[in-house]
């Protein structure tokens, strides 16, 4: 049995991330309070594995936790796209009208900012993460208190949905890392995250995107994350799709060719996870 470290507790969008990427296997859930925590976990071997989300539709990149990837020297093996619907939620009995304050992660709530606005009159408190915040208004077991997490979590906690998909955008998907301390290294993969650094040069960050699309393999993301202590200096986070390893390869060779390029790395080398409609 493998054990895998989450951010939140059972019910939360973390555990149903791991439902699907590793259906049919037998595991056991190590509940963290933060991303830093499943991070020192994985790093540590406490667990096998840790799903950590990286990036939303609507709420953007996580940068926070790419940092804390590159800290802990983490390895990504693996990615899952998963459709996130938000629900409100609250002890039975009642209706929207009847809820005064209202409890969730802040990116959560972030994703449902319309209704939130709708419903300006209630008060939002930010909560560790949404699967806790339901099980919190549950133990409290108190009127007035909502929740917005997922359909899971009501089950989870006994909760009553009052309002279904809630989120401002219908189409709202997170993505999320699995992650390893292991530098093994995966088999069939056809996706990569690169991770580099560019001194203050004309045109170098230009060189490497050519160099990429050159070699016809698609860039999917770039971003870049400011360095702490280091003002106005970026690390930068490519992922990258190919269909051929040859051509995978010979990028690797020669972009650590290219002038002014430091600290290259291959932060995880893995299948594509999303699936296309």
């Amino acid at each position: 049995m493998i054990k895998i470290a989450i951010q939140g507790v059972k019910g939360c969008f973390h555990h149903a991330a791991v439902s699907r990427y590793f259906e049919g296997c037998h595991y056991k859930l190590m509940e963290c309070s933060s991303f830093r925590e499943v991070s020192s976990s994985v790093a540590k071997s406490d667990v096998d594995i840790g799903v950590m989300a990286i990036e939303n539709t609507i709420a953007g990149t996580i940068l926070t936790n790419y940092s804390l990837l590159s800290e802990y020297n983490l390895r990504i093996v693996g990615e899952i796209y998963m459709p996130i619907q938000h629900h409100l939620m609250a002890f039975p009995g009642q209706k929207v009208k009847d809820i005064k304050e209202i409890y969730s992660h802040p990116m959560a709530l972030l994703q449902c900012e319309s209704f939130l606005e709708e419903h300006s009159d209630i008060k939002i408190s930010k909560y560790s993460d949404t699967a806790a915040a339901a099980k919190y208004i549950s133990k409290c077991n108190k009127k007035g208190l909502a929740a917005i997490a997922s359909e899971d979590a009501a089950k989870e906690y006994g909760l009553e949905i009052l309002s279904k998909n809630i989120q401002t955008i219908t189409r709202n998907f997170t993505r999320f890392f699995v992650i390893k301390n292991s530098s093994k290294k995966e088999n069939n993969f056809n996706k990569a995250s690169l991770r580099f650094k560019i001194l203050h040069t004309t045109g170098t960050l230009s060189k490497i995107l050519s160099l990429i699309s050159s070699l016809g393999i698609n860039m999917t993301k770039i971003q870049s994350i400011p360095i702490i202590q280091r003002p106005w200096e970026y690390s930068f986070y490519v992922d990258i799709i190919f269909n051929s390893i040859k051509d995978y390869e010979m990028m690797k060779e020669r972009i650590q060719k290219i002038p002014c390029l430091h600290k290259f790395s291959i932060m995880g080398e893995y299948k594509n996870g999303r699936i296309r409609s």
